[in-house]
């Protein structure tokens, strides 16, 4: 904004005396006597008007009717508006003011907070709402990075700055297991294979950047039932993993069943998986996406949605039949009966610039989980700018703290096929620039198939979802999947609803998704909010 200053000449407080000149001239001059010049009264300072309070929403500013294709199932506003309410501590008539970007405005909670851990161990007892407990949290700083979707503070870098590869790479020597590739601008290039079969680690070496080329494997599938293969990729903290960008394959790295990872960053040197574009100084922008395929760990835990020829599954998740292709690859499975399976661990690490539509509903993410089990250790993740889902969950039961889905262009977090985990500290800020029409903060369903085993179940546990896209809703849950939302923050734009609830089975008191519990379907009953604050519409 251009600035303009004026210049104002000084009046005489009061009256000013001006006497009459002596000596003649030419022209005629007023009498003797005086001229009072009398200073303007200063202009009013303007009240300031407050911004009024919005009144009490209504049913329809709240919750959306879209996709209700059965009508005899069909969920009205007004039903979801009473479901809310009938939970504890909800405020449904939050506004934007007291939300700045994904922090609260302020340091008190939103809304009285809940106690997750009463509900597993896994949570950590909070007293605040949302993923940050006040406008000076720092539990995501430092090992994000920050973009217009969200801004964390501290001394984070920006998303679109060149990773801390380092110096020297014209010296460097690439490590044992890995293809030298020459330079990449000054850095080393160190190539992984395309095929990892026994267990590589990659250290932090200055100047060098690890290379994925194509479909890169760790490991064989070892089925259902088989026994682990033994091989893990261990990735030391700080490491910068770029997607080539010299060939034209899609470049993903996937984790076998059977197989592990390591990849353990640290709160100052975090883990980042990017693409090769972002090695360069402006090589990308907030705009960029879909560069790269992302991270797949498939796991022998159980999925409800069970591939031709195999399953059903059951509400034990017991079958050794059971398992299903993952989306965006050819022939690589996940599922089996282990819910406590491990696929190893991923802390601190950032996934940047990821997502590949292969076809209408066969994509790559920023991390798929496909079976991946609860004995796997998953926080501390940050996907940005993936080009469909921020993190796709396909069954298992794998438990996440600490996650932040930042500029997706699908949905922040999607759900389905039966998954069976739990989720803490999750941070969902959409592009700023716009989403696609459909992209919701997380969707929840089970991929139309409302009674498949095990039924699809979790629990959401400090959660901050910033809506940016024109989607119907915030939160999407269909499909009969069964949620209970705890210690939330919720904001969405103007003619975007918070909650989208869609059954497309049953009629009256036993339509799916807020049919009451039911032990003999795996029902847990109609999903539960508490202490949840919705800023809905615009508000």
């Amino acid at each position: 904004m251009t600035r303009f200053q004026r210049s104002y000449a000084t009046l005489l407080a009061g009256a000013a005396v001006l006497s009459g000149c002596g000596g003649a001239d030419s022209v005629a001059s007023p009498g003797a006597g005086s001229i009072t010049i009398v200073s303007p009264a200063p202009t009013p300072t303007p009240t300031a008007t407050a911004t009024p309070t919005p009144g009490a929403i209504t049913a329809a500013q709240f919750a959306s009717t879209a996709d209700q294709t059965v009508a005899a199932a069909a969920i009205t506003a007004d039903e979801q508006l009473a479901l809310v309410n009938a939970g504890s501590n909800n405020n449904v008539n939050g506004v934007g003011s007291t939300i700045s970007g994904v922090y609260p405005a302020g340091a008190a909670s939103l809304a009285v907070a809940s106690d997750p851990s009463s509900i597993n161990p896994f949570f950590q007892s909070t007293n605040f709402v949302g993923a940050l407990n006040g406008s000076t949290d720092t539990a995501f700083q430092q090992w994000t990075c920050s973009s217009t979707s969200a801004e964390f503070g501290g001394t984070g870098a920006r998303c679109t700055a060149v990773p801390a590869v380092g110096a020297g790479g014209s010296a460097a020597a690439c490590p044992a297991g890995t293809t030298d590739d020459g330079l990449v601008a000054t850095f080393r290039a160190c190539r992984l294979p395309s095929s990892i079969t026994t267990s590589l680690t990659l250290p932090k070496i200055a100047g060098v950047f690890y290379r994925l080329r194509g479909q890169t494997e760790v490991g064989a599938d070892q089925g259902a039932t088989g026994a682990d293969s033994g091989v893990t990729l261990t990735i030391a903290a700080g490491v910068v993993i770029a997607a080539d960008s010299s060939e034209a394959t899609n470049d993903l790295l996937i984790v076998n069943r059977g197989s592990k990872i390591s990849a353990i960053g640290t709160r100052d040197a975090p883990i980042i998986f990017t693409s090769q574009q972002n090695l360069a100084n402006n090589g990308v922008s907030d705009a960029s996406q879909g560069q790269w395929g992302g991270i797949v760990l498939l796991g022998r835990a159980p999925t409800g949605v069970c591939a031709a020829g195999t399953g059903p599954n059951n509400a034990a998740g017991s079958s050794t039949t059971c398992q299903q292709a993952i989306e965006g690859v050819t022939g690589r499975f996940y599922g089996g009966p282990t819910a406590g399976d491990s696929s190893g661990q991923i802390s601190y690490v950032q996934i940047r610039y990821s997502g590949i539509a292969i076809s209408d509903g066969n994509e790559l993410q920023g991390l798929t989980l496909g079976g991946v089990g609860s004995g796997t250790v998953l926080d501390h993740i940050q996907s940005h700018n993936s080009a469909d889902d921020g993190i796709e969950i396909f069954g298992g039961a794998a438990n996440i703290r600490y996650i932040a889905i930042t500029g997706a262009d699908d949905d922040g977090f999607d759900i389905d096929n039966g998954y069976r985990g739990f989720m803490q500290f999750m941070i969902a800020a959409q592009r700023v620039i716009g989403a696609t029409a459909d992209s919701f903060s997380t969707e929840i369903d089970s991929n139309g198939a409302e009674d498949l085993l095990p039924r699809t179940f979790s629990t959401y546990a400090n959660f901050t979802f910033i809506q940016t896209a024109a989607a119907p809703a915030a939160i999407r849950q269909r499909g009969g999947s069964d949620m209970r939302y705890v210690n939330g923050v919720v904001r969405s734009p103007a003619n975007v609803a918070c909650i989208n609830l869609v059954a497309r089975e049953g009629t009256g008191g036993d339509r799916s998704t807020i049919r009451g519990a039911d032990a003999a379907r795996q029902d847990f009953g109609p999903p539960t909010f508490n202490s949840v604050y919705f800023a809905c519409n615009g508000r």
